[in-house]
């Protein structure tokens, strides 16, 4: 999973990565070597601290080298320049809803004991499988270890968070017995399937079919279970919706905090006063998340978020990855069985436009 609206800088932000790399150009193979790099260094004694081998540790850090290319994609991530009709064509495409309905099909049994243990819908953990990495086809291209480290050692505001994610994907890798040099990821370290940093990963990751190992690189079963506990752990809702359309003004009305990915935080009394009003009616006034989808230049979609979008947006921190994952879902689910038919909780009918 990549979080990419916790990094969200803007053009300050890449100016000040583009100044990074002036001073970094010189960098090559073995820069993060431990016997010269103090912070490498500090890192190895830290692992230590935590019973991880130092040798082991500043042999693995030595292989790290600097790129400057993942530091360049954190600072233009799709979530932060792309309308929601832009984003929402990456992934609403009908191949990977295809492609959604076969990978259910061929891993039937894991999908059906996910929903009973985790109480997540097939269609919501196949849809952030297919966002993340269309179902495991397009896992990443960045060794994991010189990402890691780049974004520990080089990034301009948050190198402390990656450094607990470097430290993190060298326990897990020692732990396995993987070369931490030989796992390819995203440029900011997710990693498999389900694309998961690592500290997600240590912390979220179940072996789901018993041998013994929590493998989210090559195995499917592994990473169907570890999404449905990691939405089950952030507060999943079993059969619960996930929101709800409405009807609104043509551009989004002043003083509505629109599309906060935070916990359902705005009254149906309020946006209704403000003229966003739901079509379906929700009885005790619950609190939802508003959100404003802008699909061309002039024209907007509303919706209201409930708290399982909200766990959706703890995968990845942009409404638009929830809705895409949302959609994707419910095409999925359409495409799986006749709207008659359908038992799916949660997943509302497939929309066809934008």
């Amino acid at each position: 999973m990549m979080p990419a609206g916790r990094w969200s800088k803007g053009v300050a932000g890449g100016a000040m990565i583009v100044a990074l790399w002036g001073s970094s150009t010189a960098l090559g193979a073995g820069e993060y070597d431990p016997a010269t790099h103090a912070d490498a260094q500090a890192l190895v004694e830290e692992l230590g601290e935590g019973g991880l081998a130092r040798d082991w540790a500043a042999s693995a850090l030595r292989e790290a080298t600097f790129r400057p290319g993942v530091l360049e994609a954190m600072a233009g991530a799709a979530e932060r320049r792309l309308r929601w009709d832009e984003y929402r064509a990456i992934f609403l495409t009908p191949e990977r809803i295809t492609q959604g309905v076969a990978f259910i099909e061929a891993h039937a049994e894991a999908f059906a004991r996910a929903e009973e243990v985790f109480g997540v819908s097939s269609q919501v953990i196949a849809a952030i499988i297919g966002v993340e990495t269309a179902y495991g086809r397009y896992t990443g291209r960045h060794r994991v270890l010189d990402s890691l480290s780049t974004l520990a050692f080089e990034h301009p505001s948050r190198g402390r968070f990656f450094r607990g994610e470097l430290a993190a994907f060298l326990e897990i890798t020692h732990e396995q017995g993987v070369a931490p040099g030989s796992l390819d990821g995203s440029y900011a370290g997710a990693m498999g399937y389900p694309q998961f940093i690592p500290t997600s990963y240590r912390a979220y990751a179940v072996d789901f079919d018993g041998d013994g190992i929590r493998d989210l690189w090559t195995n499917p079963v592994d990473a169907i279970g570890s999404v449905g506990n990691y939405l089950a752990e952030h507060g999943w809702q079993r059969g619960a919706p996930i929101y709800h359309e409405a009807e609104g003004p043509n551009t989004p009305p002043e003083g509505i905090a629109f599309n906060r990915t935070a916990r359902p935080y705005a009254s149906l009394a309020t946006l209704d006063e403000a003229g966003v009003v739901s079509r379906a009616a929700l009885g005790a006034d619950p609190a939802v998340i508003p959100l404003a989808l802008e699909v061309s230049e002039t024209e907007w979609r509303y919706r209201l978020g409930r708290e399982n979008f909200y766990v959706i947006t703890r995968y990845n921190h942009s409404h638009l990855y929830a809705m895409a994952v949302t959609e994707l879902a419910e095409a999925i689910a359409a495409r799986r069985a006749p709207a008659s038919d359908r038992s799916e909780a949660g997943v509302a009918e497939p929309k066809e436009d934008a």
